[in-house]
């Protein structure tokens, strides 16, 4: 066996932030859209088990969505 074999790491990709009341989200169906702070082109954040590890660039590839690390958590701060 491997020791790397049974790690589990939670990856978060933060477009943006917002701020929405409780009751807002429950009326919410699929395909609802909630509007971010930041714009097309915003920095997003990569986070590993809520560790800040790099910022990047939101690039679309055909029909998947993909994260340019420009970045690395050495120059950047937690949050």
């Amino acid at each position: 066996m491997k020791v790397a074999d049974n790690i589990s790491v939670e990856i978060s990709v933060v477009l943006g932030k917002a701020v929405t009341p409780i009751h807002q989200l429950l009326k919410m169906d699929r395909g609802a859209v909630i509007e971010l702070d930041s714009a097309v082109h915003d920095t997003a954040l990569l986070y590993a088990n809520n560790r800040l590890l790099a910022c990047g660039d939101i690039t679309g590839v055909e029909d998947h969505v993909a994260v340019s690390i420009t970045e690395t958590v050495g120059a950047l701060r937690s949050e």
